[in-house]
C-alpha cells in the first residue's frame, strides 16, 4: 500500500508515553475540573497494566469496559493496548441480553463497569458462558474534593454498598494489586492485532463486531492531523463529548487529541447544560458530534450573547448532516463571534470513523466533501464491482489503511463488505448510496437498504427530511417508508416540532405546501405524524428502522382486524 504519510508504528500505548516523555506536564485530561498531565496520565496508566497482568491476563484476552468518558475508562484503555489485550468497547446503557451477547462473542475474561450499571452487569453473568470477573469504577473517586462530596451526597451514597462481597472488585482495590509488582512489560507493535473491538449500531438484527488494530487507530490519527488547516498540538483543547465506545468518540474525539498532546475535557454524558457550560467555561478549541447535538446547540439559553471565538474546528460526523442544520450551525458560530463553518465528516466504524471531510475553505452544497489523504472512494453499479464515472450514482466503496481486520467470528459478513478488486487491493464495501463529481467530491444519498421504493420511484428519505426540517416550524424529522400493497412501500413521515408549534392540521398543511413545491408527487408523504421525540439508537442517531417496525407492525394489525370488522 503506497501512503503519502509515514504513519508510525507503534501501539495506541506507545503514542501516549512517547507524549509523555516530551510534553511531561501537558494536560492530558480534565474531569470536572480537575487536571491530569500526561507524566500522571502515564503512571495511572502503568499502575493499571501492572493490576491486569496480576490477574493472569495475557496477550490476546479481552476485557470489556462498560463505561462512559471517565478518567479510569482512559486509564484502562490504554493499559490494555500496553499489556497486548484486546479492548472490548460497549456502550454502559445497553440491554442486559446485549451485555451477554458481547461478553460471548468478545470471550472478555474481565468487565469493567461503572457502579451505577454494576447491577446489571452481575444480572448479566449468570447467562455469560465463561467466568468473567468485574471491577468497579466510582465516578466520584475522580472528582475534585468539593464535587466529591456532593456527588456522594446527591448520588453516590445509593451505590456505596457496590460491589458486593464476592461479586467483584473495586477499581482501587484492584490497582492496589498490582503496586508491589514490577512494571507491565509492554508489547512489540504487530501490524494485524486486533486491539479494539467496537459494534456496529444495531437499530435492528445482531450488532457486528468490528476489529480494528493499533495500525487502523494511529492512521486515523496521523490523517486527522494533515487533513487539518491548523496543528493539533499541546495547549490546545478538545471537547470530548462523543462516547469512547463509538468509533467517532474513540477515534477522533480521544485517541486523536491524546496522540498529539490535545486536552481533552471528558464529559461522560450530554445534556444541554453541562455542554454550554464547558463551551463558556472551559473553551474549547475543537468540538465534535453527532447532529443532535449541534441541534441542541441551537437551543441553549445559557450561550446567549457569549463568545465563542474561541473554537478553531467543529465537526459533525455519525449520521447525515442536513443541508438545512448546517446552514442553521454556521449562522449560529457567526453570531456568537467564530470565524469557524461546521465541517462534515463521513466514515463507517469499519474505518474506524470518518474517512472523507468537507474541506474548511471550500464548500459544495449536498458534499460529505473530499477523502482523507490516503483514503481512496469509487462508486461501483449496486451488486457488481463495476467502477461508475463521476455523477453517477451507486454504491460508495472505499480502501485505505484504516480499514478493520474484518467481523468478529464472522467470517461470511466480512467476506461481503471486505472485497478484494482487480487493483488486488481490498475495498470497503459501505451499503451507501452516492457519488463523486468531478472533482473528487464525494455525495452521500443514504444506506441503500433505506431507500424506499413506491411504484417503481427511488425515494430517498434524506431529501425529504431537508426540506421539512428547512421549516423554522420544525425541530427535526423522519422519512420511513411503510409497506404497501399497492405501491410497494409509502411515505410516512414523523416530525417533532418547535416547542410552541400547534400539532394541528394546520401546521400539516403548512408542511405539506413547502414539500409540494421541493419533492416530486410520487415521493410525499402520505402521513404525518407529530411525535415529542423520536426513538434514539445508543449513539443519539434517530432509530428510523424501530419507527419502520412500529408502523409496518400496527398495520398489520390493523390488516389482521379488516375482516373481522368486514363481516360485522
Amino acid at each position: 500500500m503506497k501512503t503519502s504519510i509515514n504513519y508510525p508504528e507503534v501501539t495506541m500505548y506507545r503514542a501516549i508515553a512517547d507524549k509523555a516523555a516530551e510534553f511531561p506536564d501537558a494536560p492530558a485530561y480534565s474531569f470536572y475540573n480537575k487536571k491530569t498531565d500526561f507524566k500522571t496520565f502515564l503512571g495511572k496508566i502503568d499502575r493499571a497494566a501492572r493490576s491486569f497482568q496480576s490477574m493472569g491476563l495475557t496477550k490476546g484476552d479481552a476485557v470489556t469496559l462498560c463505561l462512559p468518558n471517565t478518567p479510569q475508562a482512559l486509564d484502562a484503555f490504554y493499559a490494555i493496548s500496553k499489556c497486548g489485550l484486546v479492548a472490548n468497547m460497549i456502550h454502559p446503557l445497553s440491554a442486559r441480553d446485549e451485555v451477554v451477547f458481547y461478553l460471548n462473542i468478545s470471550q472478555s475474561k474481565v468487565i469493567v463497569t461503572v457502579d451505577l450499571f454494576y447491577e446489571k452487569v452481575t444480572d448479566a453473568l449468570k447467562d455469560v458462558d465463561h467466568p468473567v470477573e468485574i471491577l468497579v469504577t466510582r465516578m466520584q473517586d475522580e472528582l475534585p474534593l468539593p464535587l466529591k462530596i456532593a456527588f456522594i451526597a446527591k448520588k453516590g451514597k445509593d451505590f456505596l454498598k457496590f460491589p458486593r462481597k464476592g461479586e467483584g472488585l473495586l477499581w482501587s482495590d484492584f490497582l492496589r494489586r498490582g503496586d508491589k509488582l514490577p512494571d507491565a512489560q509492554e508489547i512489540e507493535f504487530e501490524r494485524d492485532r486486533t486491539a479494539v473491538i467496537l459494534y456496529s449500531g444495531g437499530t435492528s438484527g445482531t450488532p457486528k463486531g468490528i476489529e480494528l488494530t493499533d495500525f487502523n487507530m494511529m492512521a486515523l490519527a496521523y490523517q486527522c492531523l494533515n487533513i487539518l488547516p491548523f496543528p493539533f498540538r499541546p495547549g490546545l483543547k478538545m471537547l470530548s463529548c462523543m462516547p469512547m465506545f463509538h468509533g467517532f468518540g474513540l477515534g477522533v474525539n480521544l485517541h486523536t487529541a491524546l496522540t498529539f498532546g490535545v486536552e481533552c475535557i471528558l464529559m461522560p454524558s450530554f445534556n444541554n447544560k453541562s455542554y454550554a457550560d464547558a463551551l463558556i467555561k472551559k473553551k474549547p478549541n475543537f468540538i465534535a458530534g453527532v447532529p443532535t447535538i449541534f441541534e441542541s446547540l441551537l437551543h441553549m439559553p445559557q450561550l446567549e450573547g457569549k463568545s465563542l471565538d474561541h473554537l478553531m474546528g467543529v465537526f459533525c460526523g455519525g449520521d447525515s448532516l442536513s443541508v438545512e442544520l448546517k446552514k442553521k450551525v454556521d449562522a449560529f458560530l457567526k453570531e456568537h463571534g467564530s470565524n469557524v463553518v461546521i465541517q462534515e465528516g463521513y466514515g463507517l466504524t469499519e474505518c474506524v470513523t470518518v474517512s472523507c471531510l468537507t474541506p474548511f475553505d471550500q464548500y459544495k452544497e449536498g458534499s460529505i466533501g473530499v477523502p482523507y489523504p490516503d483514503m481512496e472512494y469509487a462508486i461501483v453499479a449496486p451488486g457488481t464491482d463495476d467502477v461508475l464515472p463521476a455523477m453517477e450514482e451507486g454504491e460508495i466503496i472505499i480502501t485505505g489503511p484504516t480499514l478493520m481486520k474484518g467481523y468478529l467470528k464472522n467470517p461470511e459478513e466480512t467476506a461481503k463488505t471486505l472485497r478484494v478488486m482487480a487493483d488486488g487491493r481490498t475495498w470497503l464495501y459501505t451499503g451507501d448510496l452516492g457519488y463523486m463529481d468531478e472533482d473528487g467530491f464525494v455525495y452521500f444519498r443514504q444506506r441503500i437498504k433505506r431507500m424506499i421504493i413506491s411504484k417503481g420511484y427511488n425515494i430517498y428519505p434524506g431529501q425529504i427530511e431537508n426540506v421539512i426540517d428547512s421549516l423554522p416550524e420544525v425541530a427535526y424529522s423522519c422519512i420511513i417508508g411503510v409497506k404497501d400493497e399497492h405501491r410497494g412501500q409509502r411515505v410516512q413521515a414523523y416530525i417533532v416540532l418547535q416547542e410552541g408549534v400547534p400539532e394541528t392540521d394546520a401546521t400539516r398543511e403548512l408542511i405539506m405546501k413547502k414539500l409540494r413545491t421541493c419533492v416530486a408527487l410520487y415521493a410525499l408523504p402520505k402521513e404525518i405524524f407529530f411525535r415529542r421525540e423520536l426513538p434514539r439508537t445508543l449513539v443519539g442517531k434517530v432509530a428510523y428502522r424501530k419507527l419502520e417496525e412500529e408502523a409496518n407492525a400496527a398495520q398489520a394489525e390493523a390488516e389482521a382486524q379488516e375482516p373481522a370488522t368486514n363481516e360485522a
